[in-house]
């Protein structure tokens, strides 16, 4: 009965550009635009639309509870801090999820649960602030405690991202799996986000054996380029691993690794030569959702942005005729608009976090049908602002507004007790 529940985050209704991710070159490139969270929230049911689709099962996760008043007071904020320190209490970054927690699921853990463990996400302010409510709403949403474990976040000062920067690969999503966690190092321009000891730590905390475990280091080339997580440079899904090139600081050695505790392997690698480092990151090649469909093929669920760069888009094609020629494992490419997602430094593969259970386990409040998208898309419709500027921020105008949208989502999808 366990299958991949994909479970994407709603765009809160306070979604902001105020360029708080050092490192995030895209986030740092739109600072100070006016954003459109009503569009983007829309964009992302349609994204998961499209995957309930395709894969009949989705999930979703809500936004958190913002202007985040508890850190206004302790930034004892009055207006002459600078406006990247006001923005944090408003930040709707919890829309990624693949930065919500880390997941090993059943087949993987000693004790037979799905373990989650939320992620500190302590080396950015605007993201620190969010790992209790989330923890909140897992324990609401997967509180069947015979089926799953939900952990505390990594003590400080051990920086931890989740899923973004973990990969499980297996045979077949209900059979033990090989999980992969990918840290990396401090002294580049940007900070290494994701600490080492964070990653043993949860793998320990999750009871996963040492012989089915990996600890690889990310390539300082990609975090200096704009790679703040693994998953912008690497994805994998069942047996295959699609990676840059530049994704590893060992790249062979890595694939070496998993081989050896994982022989079935297949890398399907780009080359910098086809597509370089910076393109990649542009684009979010990596940041994608590599899916197993129903027929047994897979499908990379790309940013549109893949579709409008030349040299991304001319790899693409000649990867899916050789694969429809020689048996390939990826046999479809499907673009899909996140543009102000992108806008803000997050792909299709930064909105889902991928959690392998028994749908029956999950509180199927937090399970998307068409029904329940049509009731998601009024209340964003009606609710969400459908533009805020930077001066908006601080405003007891956007702060009434925000808190009566997400209000109006808990109410429609039955869930007040995260109020």
């Amino acid at each position: 009965m366990l299958t991949e529940i994909n479970f994407d985050g709603i765009v809160g209704p306070s979604h902001n550009y105020a360029g708080l991710s050092l490192g995030n070159i895209a986030s740092a490139s739109h600072a100070g635009d006016p954003s459109f969270p009503r569009a983007a929230a829309l964009q992302g049911v349609a994204k998961m639309r499209g995957n309930l689709g395709r894969l009949g099962v989705q999930g979703f996760l809500l936004p958190l509870p913002r202007p985040n008043r508890a850190l206004t007071q302790a930034l004892a904020l009055d207006g002459s801090e600078p406006p990247q320190l006001r923005a944090a209490p408003w930040s709707a970054s919890s829309m990624w999820t693949a930065n919500a927690a880390t997941v090993s699921p059943a087949p993987d853990t000693a004790d037979g649960r799905c373990h989650l463990t939320p992620a500190n996400l302590v080396t950015m302010l605007h993201r620190a602030q969010e790992w209790p409510d989330t923890k909140r709403q897992l324990e609401v949403a997967f509180g069947d405690t015979r089926h799953f474990a939900i952990h505390d976040a990594v003590p400080p000062t051990f920086g931890d991202e989740g899923a973004a920067n973990h990969m499980r690969l297996c045979g077949a999503h209900d059979a033990p799996g090989v999980e992969v966690f990918v840290y990396g190092r401090t002294g580049g321009p940007f900070p290494a986000r994701q600490h080492e000891q964070a990653s043993r730590l949860v793998a320990r905390a999750h009871g996963l054996d040492p012989a089915r475990t990996l600890f690889i280091e990310q390539n300082p080339e990609a975090i200096a380029a704009g790679a703040f997580h693994n998953d912008v440079v690497a994805v994998a899904n069942g047996r295959v691993l699609f990676t840059h090139d530049m994704a590893f600081a060992d790249q062979q050695g890595a694939y070496e690794a998993i081989r050896k505790a994982f022989p079935a392997l297949e890398v399907v690698e780009v080359p910098s030569s086809a597509v370089s480092l910076a393109e990649a990151i542009r684009t979010y090649l990596f940041n994608a959702q590599l899916l197993t469909l129903p027929s047994g093929e897979m499908a990379l669920i790309v940013p549109t942005e893949c579709r409008e760069s030349a040299a991304v888009w001319g790899w693409v094609e000649s990867m899916l005729a050789s694969n429809n020629g020689l048996g390939g494992p990826i046999r479809q490419v499907i673009p899909v608009d996140v543009k102000q997602s992108m806008a803000n430094g997050g792909g299709p593969a930064c909105l889902r976090l991928r959690v392998v259970c028994d749908p029956a386990t999950v509180d199927p409040r937090f399970l998307l049908d068409e029904a329940k998208a049509d009731r998601i898309e009024a209340v964003i419709a009606a609710h969400w602002p459908s533009q805020i500027d930077p001066s908006d921020l601080g405003t007891e105008s956007l702060a009434n507004s925000v808190i009566a949208a997400r209000l109006a989502l808990l109410e429609a999808l039955e869930l007040p007790g995260l109020g």
